[in-house]
């Protein structure tokens, strides 16, 4: 399994991901913002061409779904899959990351871009799946673009990546005239009359393609992103304890006792084919809770996901490749988990996913985040908010 490395943490708190940064928003017309779903006004039908204005910037919170559902998740089987696209590898993620936000209208309806486009899922032979440089993580819209090679990027090689034509009468199969694009960057709306696919991409920029019928006015939206990181990491070290101890060890008696928990099972010999780790943290008030060692762990039998300590770590060791989620977790722990209830600590919670520097607010079913390898959730109940996220440094014992 691969390795990841305390020093990559170092320069963390140069870190330029997208905390406290807009996306471009304000400085437009005084006309009224947008409603949530992010739709503009369009022009009447036949309407002639009339030059659209910027509207007030709309407070969004990162990880909110734009729009209305119309393309499958991920990329299509003629964009990224593996292999290299227009120069860009798929690889191990960043830990740098910037993004520019992509709006898609249909005669005025919004088309929420998919998730998981340019992201590669884990297999035997490569157990920590891959992302391109160019991604996304949500149905927010927001594309991220990796900061470190310095290079920037086009709509071209998105959509490359997506395996969706672009064009000036096809944007990713939504046909029709006229095909209108303009780029709000840092306030500034101009209109983009040159090839689609060249389009340079600005940094904490909007991006809005309208097929048929234009808007009269170009939504725009301020984001309330995730914290930024912690600057000192918290070191793992196997048979460790993070936080206070608050639960007891081990399952619940409504957890698992042996037989199949959620289609995971409990064996003797667990064959190890595929071994990765992830990392829970939950914070109570402000307080770090341990997560109890022993959890999947009985006398008889090991399930497929368990804990051996009280440092967070959740190991996945199975004989095959399949989807493993927070909920299952709990499932074997045999507590609850909802958007009120952790483990029985009870109180609003909000998510956060960092995956190696790729950090998100999760907006959707807790019990639907999949664990993944090396992928660190922060479950934030009560106040204060968490003002940083925590890094980790994982030994070679935690690996």
């Amino acid at each position: 399994m691969l390795v990841r490395l305390g020093s990559r943490f170092v320069a963390i708190g140069a870190f330029l991901f997208i905390a406290g940064c807009g996306g471009g928003g304000g400085g437009g017309a005084s006309n009224p913002g947008t409603g949530s779903n992010g739709a503009g006004s369009a022009a009447p039908s036949g309407a002639s061409s009339t030059t659209p204005t910027l509207a007030a910037a709309t407070p969004v919170v990162d990880g909110t779904a734009l729009g209305d559902s119309n393309w499958p998740t991920g990329s299509t089987s003629s964009g990224g899959t593996g292999q290299p696209v227009s120069a860009m590898n798929c690889g191990l993620r960043s830990n740098s990351y910037t993004y520019t936000h992509l709006s898609i209208y249909q005669n005025g309806r919004l088309l929420s871009l998919p998730a998981n486009i340019g992201m590669v899922s884990p297999t035997m032979a490569a157990q920590t799946g891959c992302a391109y440089p160019m991604h996304t993580v949500d149905a927010s819209g927001k594309i991220h673009m990796d900061t470190t090679t310095g290079a920037s990027y086009t709509l071209g090689q998105f959509f490359a990546i997506w395996g969706e034509p672009l064009s000036t009468s096809n944007v990713a199969g939504v046909s029709g005239s006229p095909v209108s694009i303009y780029v709000n960057d840092g306030g500034a709306l101009t209109q983009y009359k040159g090839d689609p696919a060249s389009l340079v991409l600005p940094p904490h920029g909007e991006v809005t393609i309208m097929v048929g019928t234009p808007l009269t006015q170009i939504p725009s939206y301020t984001w309330t992103d995730p914290p930024p990181f912690d600057t000192n990491a918290t070191t793992l070290t196997y048979g460790g304890t993070v936080g206070t101890q608050y639960w007891q060890n081990g399952n619940t008696s409504t957890g698992g006792t042996g037989a199949d928990v959620d289609g995971l099972t409990c064996a003797a010999n667990m064959s190890e084919l595929y071994h990765v780790h992830a990392h829970l943290a939950i914070v109570n008030n402000g307080q770090w809770l341990a997560l109890p060692m022993n959890v999947g762990l009985l006398s008889q039998c090991s399930y497929e996901m368990h804990t051996h300590d009280q440092t967070g770590i959740i190991h996945i060791e199975t004989p095959n490749v399949k989807t493993y989620t927070l909920g299952q977790f709990f499932d074997i722990w045999g507590q609850p988990l909802t958007s009120t209830n952790v483990a029985g600590v009870t109180g609003n919670v909000v998510a956060y996913i960092n995956d190696n520097g790729d950090s998100r607010r999760y907006m959707g079913d807790l019990r639907n985040i999949e664990l993944t390898s090396m992928r660190d959730v922060t479950l934030q109940i009560g106040t204060p908010p968490v003002s940083k996220l925590p890094i980790y440094t994982w030994t070679d014992e935690t690996q």
